[in-house]
């Protein structure tokens, strides 16, 4: 039966949430119930243990506390039962094993050395995620309450990612996957200069001075019209230098 095979212990297990849930061994699909699914999430959205009735008051909200607890032995139950245990239980409190890696940790890992190693030199914790990862949402699919801070925190850590993506895939020379990796950013919020800036250098790194220039003459019109103000200088500076346009070009 699919979802049901015996995974061995000690075996790396890869959980994905952005795009919508996936939990595999390898090769390997782990097919969870709902219930059993959201409990995996949301201990995988935090980087400590929780105490069960704290699981189970965020998940079961408006049930009664014995229905709520209930319900949480029954989704622990279904996510250890027939696969090796995902989940470990420390006392009163739960938390993923260490064979799990998670796609929304690894993000938070660049963000964190991001801050102190700068961004450049924190993709190296991007490990198994690419761009097109980086272009979907946090569990698009649910609805549960919960996940609106973790969908806003996430939505940020992937926009930083996506913009240090562009600059090491230039570097690295794929251009082509640079412009892809920032124009994913700008999509993903068309008022981020910070967005607009990756898209414009990763275009001069492919030697495209055409599409730079568009491309600062497409930021300039979405911020004058959903804010009111012009591209900051520091974008202006991108495009300004006479190597990379035209002084001519750019007065037109």
């Amino acid at each position: 039966m699919a979802g049901t095979k015996k995974v061995q212990v000690g075996r790396p297990i890869r959980l994905t949430l952005l795009g919508g849930f996936a939990l595999r061994a390898e090769t390997d699909e782990i097919v969870l119930p709902l219930t059993a699914q959201r409990l995996v999430a949301l201990l995988a959205l935090c980087d400590r243990p929780l105490s069960r009735t704290h699981v189970a008051g965020r998940l079961w909200p408006d049930g009664s506390a014995e229905r709520s607890m209930a319900g949480l032995r029954t989704a622990l139950w279904r996510a250890n039962h027939s696969h090796a245990a995902i989940i470990e239980v420390i006392g009163i409190s739960l938390c993923l094993r260490q064979e799990v890696r998670v796609d929304v940790r690894a993000l938070s890992a660049f963000g964190r050395a991001s801050g102190s190693a700068g961004t450049a030199s924190a993709v190296t914790e991007l490990v198994g995620i690419s761009w097109p990862d980086l272009s979907h949402d946090l569990l698009p699919d649910w609805n549960d309450d919960w996940l609106l801070d973790e969908r806003e925190r996430v939505r940020q850590l992937r926009l930083h990612a996506l913009e240090a993506l562009a600059e090491e895939l230039s570097l690295r020379g794929r251009h082509a996957a640079a412009i892809q990796a920032a124009l994913a950013a700008v999509r993903l919020e068309p008022l981020r200069e910070t967005a607009h800036a990756a898209l414009i250098r990763a275009y001069f790194a492919e030697g495209n001075r055409s599409e730079a220039l568009r491309q600062f003459h497409r930021c300039r019109a979405v911020l004058a019209e959903g804010l009111g103000v012009e591209p900051s200088e520091s974008i202006r500076q991108l495009i300004s230098k006479p190597a990379a346009v035209p002084a001519s070009v750019l007065a037109g």
